[in-house]
């Protein structure tokens, strides 16, 4: 059963303030179950490019926040770079990459989208295969004349409407959100300062001015040289080697050529190797040719050890992993017994009928297991955010309460992580009960230890929401996540004494 991954591949109209940078970065990183893979600023762009991934509702989550900490940190007024921009969070395109559909990423486009609209009062623009009109597929139709330009016509021109949220901007500015398939954006550098080149280049080779497909494409001047910037839509019709021998083609009509390249973000491993097949002419290659692949393959064929890496690590004399890594964790192994009692029962005569009711009881099981190990790894993000923003300036009274703005919302986001590790404990513990009470009854005391398990990861769990509520502000949030976790905490002994009653009066079934 392959995990559900979503990536998401943000933009930020800052990267001249590395403080800023990070601080959205941490409101990624304190999201459990999602990765922040990369982060590329350039500082003549003026625009930082966040890459993170994990699960769907993991990445919503991360992308929302880091939308929430921008609008407070970054101020389109007071922005300049050479990026085309309407917003502080200026582009949120989500990417399915295992276990879901397109469908799924426009679902989480629009649900964002419609959060950031009333909740933050952005206004939200949906695009690509999230586009709601026609006209707004393209990003650059979407972004036609800057913050500026919009900051205008949003007020009297109908056809400027977003699709969420207010019709006028703020210093926040309006957030383009929408799903997308993978995209590789890509800049190649000229030996001259002279942008007309450049401009000339990207007019010729782009798809729109009738170039080549699926290629969008700028004429910028960047670091003191002639900048032709692309995003490269579909790298398998378009390859990437096709792209820079026109550049360079064109390039020699104007007395220049290529300087060097660069890439924003992440690329596909197969866009690499198809450029390096196509330059060195390996008619004959096969992908599994490459040392790395092999090599992966016979490492994920390998047993794991995990589990002793993670308890060396839990030893050492640093503050992460600590606890709430130790409860994901025993979240995780309860869920793995739950799993191993499913299949000790399915296939049996004996359990012919709860057979689907088992099947079921794996797929929920398998998945939590998964859920719960990247939680392990995500305790000391929620850590490291509160960290990073009490690092933030506090100079002027402004970036004092820019500061105190961070510190919140860190806050908040190290109690939301470990109640995400407690709900999952309580479902843990209700499969367990399943297991037990249905389950081969040879196995009843593997059940019962993952339901011990899962309620051990709930209390622990619930010491570190507790922990972090006192430094909260915002007491009516407080009080919404200790009512939550006492709500869990009700529902999980009540599942306990089920636990407890099957025991009993399956156990002599057992022994017999």
């Amino acid at each position: 059963m392959s995990a559900k991954i979503v990536e998401c591949i943000a933009n930020y109209s800052e990267a001249r303030r590395p403080e800023v940078v990070e601080a959205i970065a941490s409101a990624i990183r304190s999201v459990a179950g999602v990765y922040l893979l990369d982060r590329h600023s350039d500082l003549d762009h003026n625009r930082t490019v966040l890459t993170f991934a994990g699960s769907p509702e993991g990445v919503e989550e991360a992308a929302f926040r880091s939308v929430a900490i921008a609008a407070q940190l970054i101020n389109l007024d007071e922005h300049r770079g050479e990026h085309p921009r309407i917003g502080a969070t200026d582009v949120v395109p989500f990417v399915p990459i295992s276990g879901v559909t397109m469908q799924d990423c426009i679902a989480i486009a629009e649900r964002l989208g419609r959060r950031v609209g009333s909740e933050l009062g952005i206004p939200v623009y949906l695009y690509e295969q999230a586009a709601r009109r026609p006209e707004r597929v393209n990003l650059e139709d979407i972004r036609r004349g800057q913050y500026e330009g919009l900051k205008e016509e949003i007020l009297s021109n109908p056809q400027r409407q977003p699709d969420f949220g207010p019709a006028q901007l703020g210093p926040a500015g309006a957030t383009v959100i929408g799903a997308r398939h993978p995209l590789i954006a890509f800049n190649v550098y000229l030996t001259t300062d002279d942008v007309s080149i450049a401009r000339k280049i990207a007019k010729a080779i782009r798809h729109s001015s009738g170039g080549l497909r699926y290629l969008k494409a700028l004429g910028l001047l960047v670091e003191g040289r002639a900048q032709v910037s692309m995003n490269l839509t579909n790298y398998q019709a378009t390859p990437i080697a096709r792209v820079v021998e026109t550049i360079r083609r064109e390039a020699q009509r104007y007395g220049t050529s290529i300087h060097h390249s660069e890439l924003v973000g992440l690329i596909p491993e197969a866009a690499l190797v198809d450029a390096a097949v196509w330059y060195t002419q390996l008619d004959q290659f096969e992908p599994q040719q490459v040392l790395e692949r092999r090599l992966r393959e016979a490492l994920e064929a390998a047993p794991t050890q995990m589990g002793k890496d993670f308890l060396e690590a839990l030893s050492a004399d640093t503050p992460t992993p600590g606890g709430g890594s130790a409860s994901a964790y025993s979240g995780a192994m309860g869920a793995a017994l739950v799993a191993m009692v499913a299949r000790l029962t399915m296939g049996k005569k004996k359990y012919a009928d709860v057979q689907d009711l088992m099947q079921n009881l794996l797929a929920k099981a398998e998945q939590l297991q998964a859920e719960l190990l990247e939680d392990v790894s995500k305790d000391a993000a929620a850590f490291e955010a509160v960290m990073a923003a009490y690092r933030l300036p506090k100079e002027s009274p402004e970036e004092q309460a820019k500061r105190q703005a961070a510190i919140e919302a860190a806050t908040l986001a190290a109690a939301q992580a470990p109640l995400q590790v407690a709900r999952k404990a309580v479902q843990v513990l209700s499969l367990a009960e399943r297991a037990v009470a249905l389950g081969n009854v040879n196995a009843i005391s593997d059940g019962a230890v993952g339901a011990a398990l899962a309620r051990t990861a709930l209390t622990g769990a619930g010491y570190n929401v507790r922990i972090n509520l006192p430094g909260l502000k915002d007491r009516q949030a407080a009080a919404e996540l200790l009512a939550e976790l006492a709500e869990l905490e009700r529902q999980a002994a009540d599942i306990e004494m089920q636990v407890q009653q099957h025991l009993r009066s399956r156990a002599q079934l057992a022994s017999g």
